[in-house]
């Protein structure tokens, strides 16, 4: 009877441990869900502003057809590989930087048209999209400090046994584009 007297509460301690640690692993798991949707609600707002931007534009640029053209595609590419449940992260990733990479271009072609950049419905939309990177920049670095507490909750002892046996793994962090690592040059 003292055996089950010793037991109970140990078996009992050991319960009460694994609800506490599969309740934070799933706590974790759904911040970096969260985290992650708000990467999308940021995408889906760039994705509409976009047509809209290109509309302005097309009035002013009547010689940078192509660059307007490479706008689109890149859009639509990176909705594709946004809508696909099958591309991964690094995919999906690949998409956004190439869009991110033909919306600078565009801005930088828009230098050469004073009348383009004098509009009010120009100059009101760059701003949006502006602030639209801006929060998807911040929306990734939210994403990957959730990442990082997830990753690190399941990579140390003891939780790890747990999330083994559950079969939690890791997730991906948002990685910056390979020219946007590179140095940048100034010349005058």
């Amino acid at each position: 009877m003292m055996i089950l007297y010793i037991i109970l509460p140990v078996v009992a301690i050991v319960a009460v441990w694994l609800i506490a640690t599969y309740n934070g692993l799933i706590r974790s798991k759904n911040r970096v869900d969260e985290a992650f949707s708000d990467i999308d609600v940021q995408l889906k707002r760039r994705y509409d502003l976009i047509p809209n931007l290109v509309e302005t534009v097309k009035g002013y640029m009547t010689h940078e057809q192509n660059t307007l053209v490479k706008l689109t595609e890149a859009r639509a590419a990176a909705m594709s590989a946004h809508d696909n449940k099958n591309a991964s992260l690094a995919d999906k990733e690949k998409a956004e930087n190439m869009l991110s990479e033909t919306l600078k271009s565009l801005f930088a072609v828009t230098e050469n048209y004073p009348d383009l950049k004098a509009s009010q419905n120009f100059l009101q939309l760059q701003d949006e999209l502006s602030d639209t990177e801006n929060k998807i920049q911040a929306s990734r670095r939210f994403y990957n400090g959730n990442v990082r507490d997830f990753n690190t909750k399941i990579q140390v002892f003891p939780t790890n046994m747990v999330a083994g046996w559950l079969k939690f793994v890791k997730y991906e962090f948002f990685q910056a584009a390979e020219g946007e690592r590179q140095n940048v040059q100034v010349k005058f």
